[in-house]
Protein backbone atom coordinates (compact mmCIF):
# COMPACT_ATOMS: atom_id res chain seq x y z
CA UNK A 1 0.00 0.00 0.00
CA UNK A 2 1.44 3.41 -0.91
CA UNK A 3 2.16 5.92 1.83
CA UNK A 4 -0.74 8.15 2.89
CA UNK A 5 0.78 11.14 1.09
CA UNK A 6 0.57 9.29 -2.27
CA UNK A 7 -2.94 7.85 -1.87
CA UNK A 8 -5.82 9.54 -3.69
CA UNK A 9 -8.07 11.49 -1.32
CA UNK A 10 -11.40 9.89 -0.49
CA UNK A 11 -14.51 11.44 -1.88
CA UNK A 12 -16.87 12.74 0.83
CA UNK A 13 -19.24 9.75 0.60
CA UNK A 14 -16.39 7.26 0.96
CA UNK A 15 -15.02 9.18 3.92
CA UNK A 16 -18.43 9.33 5.58
CA UNK A 17 -18.92 5.62 5.00
CA UNK A 18 -15.50 4.64 6.37
CA UNK A 19 -15.81 6.83 9.44
CA UNK A 20 -19.42 6.11 10.41
CA UNK A 21 -20.69 2.88 8.85
CA UNK A 22 -19.68 0.70 11.80
CA UNK A 23 -21.28 3.10 14.27
CA UNK A 24 -24.51 3.30 12.23
CA UNK A 25 -24.68 -0.48 11.85
CA UNK A 26 -24.30 -0.96 15.61
CA UNK A 27 -27.03 1.63 16.25
CA UNK A 28 -29.43 -0.10 13.86
CA UNK A 29 -28.64 -3.54 15.30
CA UNK A 30 -29.61 -2.29 18.76
CA UNK A 31 -32.86 -0.81 17.45
CA UNK A 32 -33.89 -3.72 15.21
CA UNK A 33 -32.31 -6.65 17.02
CA UNK A 34 -31.81 -8.17 13.58
CA UNK A 35 -28.32 -8.09 12.08
CA UNK A 36 -29.51 -8.63 8.50
CA UNK A 37 -32.23 -5.99 8.73
CA UNK A 38 -29.75 -3.57 10.30
CA UNK A 39 -27.28 -4.17 7.46
CA UNK A 40 -30.03 -3.52 4.91
CA UNK A 41 -31.07 -0.27 6.59
CA UNK A 42 -27.45 0.89 6.92
CA UNK A 43 -27.01 0.21 3.21
CA UNK A 44 -30.23 2.09 2.40
CA UNK A 45 -29.06 5.01 4.54
CA UNK A 46 -25.90 5.38 2.50
CA UNK A 47 -27.86 4.99 -0.74
CA UNK A 48 -29.86 8.03 0.39
CA UNK A 49 -26.59 9.85 1.09
CA UNK A 50 -25.43 9.03 -2.44
CA UNK A 51 -28.61 10.61 -3.81
CA UNK A 52 -27.75 13.95 -2.19
CA UNK A 53 -23.94 14.30 -2.25
CA UNK A 54 -24.21 18.10 -2.35
CA UNK A 55 -25.13 18.05 1.36
CA UNK A 56 -21.82 16.52 2.46
CA UNK A 57 -19.32 19.38 2.02
CA UNK A 58 -21.15 21.60 4.53
CA UNK A 59 -22.06 18.77 6.92
CA UNK A 60 -21.03 19.59 10.48
CA UNK A 61 -22.74 16.73 12.35
CA UNK A 62 -22.44 13.61 10.18
CA UNK A 63 -23.85 11.25 12.81
CA UNK A 64 -26.90 13.43 13.32
CA UNK A 65 -27.42 13.48 9.56
CA UNK A 66 -27.09 9.69 9.28
CA UNK A 67 -29.35 9.21 12.30
CA UNK A 68 -32.05 11.38 10.74
CA UNK A 69 -31.97 9.38 7.51
CA UNK A 70 -31.88 6.06 9.35
CA UNK A 71 -34.74 7.10 11.65
CA UNK A 72 -36.93 7.80 8.62
CA UNK A 73 -36.03 4.44 7.11
CA UNK A 74 -36.74 2.73 10.43
CA UNK A 75 -40.12 4.42 10.59
CA UNK A 76 -40.92 3.16 7.09
CA UNK A 77 -39.71 -0.31 8.06
CA UNK A 78 -41.94 -0.49 11.14
CA UNK A 79 -44.92 0.91 9.24
CA UNK A 80 -44.51 -1.73 6.50
CA UNK A 81 -44.06 -4.44 9.09
CA UNK A 82 -47.22 -3.32 10.88
CA UNK A 83 -49.13 -3.32 7.60
CA UNK A 84 -47.86 -6.78 6.75
CA UNK A 85 -48.78 -8.08 10.21
CA UNK A 86 -52.30 -6.64 9.89
CA UNK A 87 -52.62 -8.43 6.54
CA UNK A 88 -51.38 -11.71 8.02
CA UNK A 89 -53.81 -11.36 10.94
CA UNK A 90 -56.65 -10.76 8.49
CA UNK A 91 -55.68 -13.84 6.50
CA UNK A 92 -55.47 -15.95 9.64
CA UNK A 93 -58.96 -14.85 10.70
CA UNK A 94 -60.53 -15.88 7.38
CA UNK A 95 -62.20 -19.27 7.13
CA UNK A 96 -60.03 -21.55 5.03
CA UNK A 97 -62.53 -21.64 2.18
CA UNK A 98 -62.36 -17.83 1.87
CA UNK A 99 -58.59 -17.53 2.11
CA UNK A 100 -56.96 -16.33 -1.13
CA UNK A 101 -54.63 -18.55 -3.08
CA UNK A 102 -50.94 -17.95 -2.25
CA UNK A 103 -50.39 -16.09 -5.54
CA UNK A 104 -53.38 -13.85 -4.83
CA UNK A 105 -52.23 -13.25 -1.25
CA UNK A 106 -48.82 -12.17 -2.56
CA UNK A 107 -50.40 -9.86 -5.14
CA UNK A 108 -52.58 -8.29 -2.45
CA UNK A 109 -49.60 -7.82 -0.14
CA UNK A 110 -47.65 -6.16 -2.94
CA UNK A 111 -50.61 -3.89 -3.69
CA UNK A 112 -50.80 -2.95 0.00
CA UNK A 113 -47.10 -2.09 -0.04
CA UNK A 114 -47.59 0.06 -3.14
CA UNK A 115 -50.50 1.80 -1.44
CA UNK A 116 -48.38 2.37 1.65
CA UNK A 117 -45.58 3.81 -0.50
CA UNK A 118 -48.10 6.06 -2.22
CA UNK A 119 -49.53 7.32 1.07
CA UNK A 120 -46.00 7.77 2.39
CA UNK A 121 -45.57 10.60 -0.11
CA UNK A 122 -48.21 12.64 1.71
CA UNK A 123 -47.51 14.70 4.81
CA UNK A 124 -48.48 12.76 7.98
CA UNK A 125 -51.69 14.74 8.63
CA UNK A 126 -52.74 14.58 4.98
CA UNK A 127 -52.14 10.82 5.02
CA UNK A 128 -54.20 10.43 8.19
CA UNK A 129 -57.06 12.45 6.72
CA UNK A 130 -57.00 10.48 3.47
CA UNK A 131 -57.00 7.12 5.28
CA UNK A 132 -59.82 8.18 7.60
CA UNK A 133 -61.91 9.16 4.60
CA UNK A 134 -61.10 6.40 2.13
CA UNK A 135 -60.53 3.40 4.39
CA UNK A 136 -62.71 4.18 7.39
CA UNK A 137 -65.44 6.05 5.54
CA UNK A 138 -65.56 9.07 7.85
CA UNK A 139 -67.09 12.32 6.62
CA UNK A 140 -65.12 15.53 6.42
CA UNK A 141 -66.72 17.01 9.57
CA UNK A 142 -65.92 13.84 11.54
CA UNK A 143 -62.36 13.84 10.28
CA UNK A 144 -61.91 17.54 11.09
CA UNK A 145 -63.08 16.95 14.68
CA UNK A 146 -60.96 13.83 15.09
CA UNK A 147 -57.74 15.27 13.65
CA UNK A 148 -58.21 18.78 15.05
CA UNK A 149 -58.22 20.74 11.80
CA UNK A 150 -60.86 22.71 9.91
CA UNK A 151 -63.08 21.13 7.27
CA UNK A 152 -61.40 23.36 4.73
CA UNK A 153 -58.04 21.83 5.67
CA UNK A 154 -59.58 18.35 5.38
CA UNK A 155 -60.72 19.22 1.86
CA UNK A 156 -57.25 20.49 0.98
CA UNK A 157 -55.64 17.30 2.31
CA UNK A 158 -58.13 15.17 0.39
CA UNK A 159 -57.35 17.09 -2.79
CA UNK A 160 -53.65 16.38 -2.24
CA UNK A 161 -54.39 12.67 -1.81
CA UNK A 162 -56.56 12.48 -4.90
CA UNK A 163 -54.05 14.48 -6.92
CA UNK A 164 -51.31 12.05 -5.94
CA UNK A 165 -53.52 9.10 -6.92
CA UNK A 166 -54.34 10.62 -10.29
CA UNK A 167 -50.70 11.46 -10.97
CA UNK A 168 -49.64 7.90 -10.31
CA UNK A 169 -52.48 6.46 -12.42
CA UNK A 170 -51.19 8.38 -15.44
Amino acid sequence: MPPASLRAPLDPVQALYREHHGWLLALLRRRLRCPDGAADLAHDTFVRVLLRPEVLPGLREPRAYLTTIARGLLHDHWRRRSLEQAWLDTLAALPEEHAPAPEDALAIRQALQQLDDLLGRLAPKAREVFVLSQLQGLGYAQIAARVGVSERTVKRYMAQGFELCLTLME
